[in-house]
């Protein structure tokens, strides 16, 4: 195993590479020019040109590209445009405020998933399945916004039981920082909840219908045993795969939800670098991503290990 996820790593670096040098080509064919955003109001040409030669924008793409990949390999990601300070900086300072919500999300999705699918899988084809299977596709077609400004509206503007804006670190205390991510967390962890439990009820219908688990009933093992013990885990794996994939997503999915709650992340920080064209902020981010993601998906890789004995051997 320790091979196998040493090669997959290996195979990913060059990922980390790739993804930004793509970004950089295309914030380059994108309109605008960050030069004339420093310049300020009515600025000369003359102006422009100065600051675009003092930033390096008049170099070419391939150079410019190569001279941030240099810098970056020894930790550093630059300086923002505008604000001057260090990119790793504002990436450390707003770390904390998106994997936070990030993890609360998946591991709201894994519990609550994994619960509504074992319950619908103990009655196949019954009521309790029915409505499960029903909740879960509205569920995959509501999108995050919407959903997050129907909780904000409700429970923090009309019955004001949690707070709608704001972030606090876990340092300010346990239920400060919980109560922050409730609602963005459970509108942004509403999707992958829904597809891992139509993915968990879909693998137990087919593992339940095994020859080995119906050799286990015969043996007189309770449905608990069988379920938990044998059925569960080898129902796990396509599950693990939906896992990985939903990380980006929901990642992403967090830039839209921390805008509308207002919290102080990496998805502002993205937002205000696309508006603003500050280039170092936005290859910090791609770049930040872009690792959580591969490190996820090496995780998931290394789960399969687990999941299936096959792997390992």
């Amino acid at each position: 195993m320790l091979r196998y996820a040493g090669k997959r790593l290996l195979a990913a670096i060059p990922l980390l590479f790739v993804v930004p040098l793509l970004v950089f080509l295309l914030i380059g064919l994108a309109p605008g020019d960050p030069a004339v955003v420093l310049a300020g109001d009515n600025p000369t040409p003359d102006r422009i040109e100065a600051i675009r030669d003092q930033l390096g924008l008049s170099d070419p793409v391939w150079e410019r590209y190569l001279r941030w990949a240099g810098a970056a390999l020894h930790g550093d990601l630059g300086t923002s445009l505008l604000s001057d300070q260090s990119v790793v900086d504002m990436i450390t300072r707003r770390m904390g405020t998106t994997m936070s919500l990030v993890l609360f999300a998946m591991v709201m999705a894994v519990v609550l998933g994994v619960a509504m699918a074992i319950v619908a899988s103990l009655r196949p084809g019954g009521l309790v399945d029915r409505l499960v299977n029903w909740l879960a596709s509205i569920a995959i077609a509501v999108p995050a916004f919407w959903f997050g400004l129907v909780l904000a509206s409700l429970f923090a503007v009309s019955y004001q039981l949690l707070p709608a804006f704001g972030f606090e670190p876990l340092s300010a205390g346990f239920w400060p920082w919980l109560s922050h991510l409730i609602l963005p967390g459970i509108a942004l962890g509403l999707l992958p909840a829904a597809e891992v439990t139509l993915q968990l009820r879909s693998a137990l219908g087919q593992v339940l219908k095994s020859d080995y688990i119906l050799n286990a009933q015969a043996k007189g093992l309770s449905r608990r045993a069988v379920l938990f013990k044998h059925s569960l885990k080898n129902a796990c794996i396509p599950v693990v795969t939906v896992l990985g994939f939903r990380v980006a997503e929901v990642l992403a999915g967090s830039v839209t939800i921390e805008i509308i709650y207002n919290m102080p992340g990496l998805g502002s920080l993205a937002v205000d670098g696309v508006l603003n064209r500050d280039i170092p902020v936005l290859l910090g981010f791609v770049l930040f991503s872009t690792s959580v993601v591969v490190v996820v998906n090496l995780l998931v890789d290394i789960s399969y290990g687990y999941f299936n004995p096959k792997v390992r051997a």
